[in-house]
């Protein structure tokens, strides 16, 4: 069996300090095989908001697995976004003691394979929403493709590829594409964030079911529901998500999006 906790979204700079305390004590108390975050660990990339986001994942004390979200690319620096979008999230990545490796070895129930939803520039106004580009499509699918044999894959990305049903919307160029393609491979589940709320739920595509999960979030940032994240289990082949919520929470603060 293979225990994970699936979280999303703390945006350092907004964080919720007790949703972020309560993740790391379930983590302490239950210790799950690793922890899984899908992106937007700042609120604009500022490099002390980067600096509080490694300091709070120093504090789990089992493996960790990270994607980048569209609020980790530079905010007030344009020439670095441009020229290198990821400096601060590559940085981020390389200073996480222990990382979630999945999928490595013949010998692993299960692989985890990142597809990046992220961009510098779109040909669009609103550069905050996803996009699954034909390169990053076709990475994830040869890295699905070279796993051994019948070994089952959880791919990870900060969007939604298509709409969920939740207040917040990912607009996911290629999401459909990609689904259809992730549909002809042994993939159990593509996990997500940045709308907010968590959700579960099959996507019908002309290949086949995908299941998509989203991971609400752990900022104050809320839409419709308090911060959650998602207990994910995998046993005898089958993926089963349980979600967590931090109870508590006034409904005057639910509704924000700032």
């Amino acid at each position: 069996m293979i225990r994970l906790f699936h979280i999303s979204d703390l945006h350092f700079g907004r964080e919720d300090t007790r949703a972020l305390d309560w993740v790391v004590q379930a983590v302490h108390d239950e210790a799950p095989d690793g922890v899984i975050i899908t992106g937007d660990f700042t609120m604009r990339a500022r490099a002390r908001e980067f600096a509080a986001a490694a300091r709070w994942i120093a504090a789990l004390p089992v493996p960790v697995r990270i994607d980048p979200g569209n609020h980790d690319l530079p905010y007030f620096n344009p020439a670095e976004r441009m020229i290198d979008p990821y400096r601060r999230f590559r940085a981020l990545e390389s200073a996480i003691a222990r990382p979630l490796m999945l999928g490595g070895q013949a010998t692993d129930e299960l692989a985890i394979v990142r597809l990046p939803t992220t961009a510098a520039a779109q040909w669009r106004l609103n550069w905050s929403k996803g996009i699954a580009g034909a390169a990053a499509l076709a990475r994830a699918l040869a890295e699905i493709d070279s796993l051994p044999p019948g070994m089952p894959a959880i791919v990870t990305c900060h969007h939604p590829l298509v709409e969920a049903g939740t207040q917040g919307r990912a607009l996911t160029r290629g999401g459909n594409r990609a689904l259809a393609e992730l549909a002809r491979r042994p993939v159990l589940a593509v996990l997500s964030g940045h709308v907010h709320d968590a959700f579960d739920l099959c996507h019908t595509t002309a290949a086949g079911p995908v299941r998509m999960i989203g991971a609400g979030t752990l900022s104050q940032r809320l839409r419709t529901t308090p911060p959650t994240f998602n207990d994910l289990t995998f046993a005898d082949g089958v993926l089963s998500c349980r979600v967590c919520r931090l109870d508590g929470v006034p409904a005057e603060a639910l509704g924000r999006y700032r």
